[in-house]
């Protein structure tokens, strides 16, 4: 059985945000951690931060080419993969600067241009799907493989049916639809990887202030970061788990799907 000395990781969007403080929080709990960034430079900066068991790696989560060379790095290093975080993902696709209401009220299903749909979910759907289905080969080498992958409560069908929820109105067709997508193939990976020991869990940050939202999320990124990291550490959830902070979750933590 490996001991946290040689488990390997790869984190998405790694660089900055919640997927910087996952990446810290399994440096620091002994983990090979493999920073995925975009922009390599930024990927080489936030590693320096982490320390040495970080390995930057360019990674574009949306570029066939670009999912491929990284499997083939970590394959070449490290013949395995114990743990996958899908961090990555964008928001909207439009102009910069705009505030988040701005952007929310742009992507209403009823307005929103389907290529900016196609965009927003480029990413935050097929491309996280397509980085997992890369990484399984080397999932499948180590013991107690996860794959965790930061969701959205505000994906929850449940949630933002409940006309009592004060937020359903920010339940857009572009990024909260998106994450409603995400929940359900990686709930479907769930259910066709429970007979192989390989787990996975889909963990919402809460409403963090990152670069996702302008920065105006109530929770600082280190608030916001706690439930992911204790799921990217957690050896003994449930296969198929949906968890998520206060206060649409209930008993451990759990959220509606």
């Amino acid at each position: 059985m490996q001991n946290n000395e040689n488990k390997a990781a790869l984190v998405s969007g790694a660089n900055t945000g919640v997927g910087f403080q996952i990446a810290k929080a399994l440096v620091e709990n002994g983990y090979t951690v493999y920073v995925g960034s975009r922009d390599l430079q930024k990927g080489k900066t936030a590693a320096e931060l982490l320390g040495k068991s970080a390995v930057p790696i360019q990674l574009d989560i949306t570029d066939n080419g670009s999912v491929r060379t990284a499997v083939k790095t970590i394959e070449d290093e490290t013949g395995y993969l114990t743990l996958l975080v899908n961090n990555a993902a964008v928001s909207h696709a439009g102009a910069p600067g705009r505030t988040m209401e701005e952007v929310l009220d742009s992507q209403r299903a009823g307005i929103v241009p389907v290529d900016v749909m196609k965009t927003v979910w480029e990413t935050n759907v097929f491309g996280t799907l397509a980085l997992t289905q890369a990484c399984l080969p080397l999932l499948h080498k180590a013991a107690g493989a996860r794959i965790v992958t930061v969701s959205s409560a505000l994906g929850s069908l449940t949630i933002n049916a409940n006309p009592d929820n004060p937020y359903r109105s920010n339940f857009d067709a572009a990024y909260g639809a998106s994450k409603t997508a995400l929940n359900g193939i990686f709930l479907s990976l769930a259910i066709d990887l429970e007979n192989t020991g390989i787990k996975v869990h889909l963990v919402s940050p809460g409403f963090t202030a990152t670069a996702l939202n302008n920065f105006q999320g109530t929770d600082s990124v280190e608030e916001g970061s706690r439930e992911p990291v204790r799921v990217a550490l957690a050896e003994d959830l449930p296969n198929g788990s949906f968890t998520g902070p206060a206060p649409f979750s209930g008993e451990n933590n759990v959220l509606p799907w």
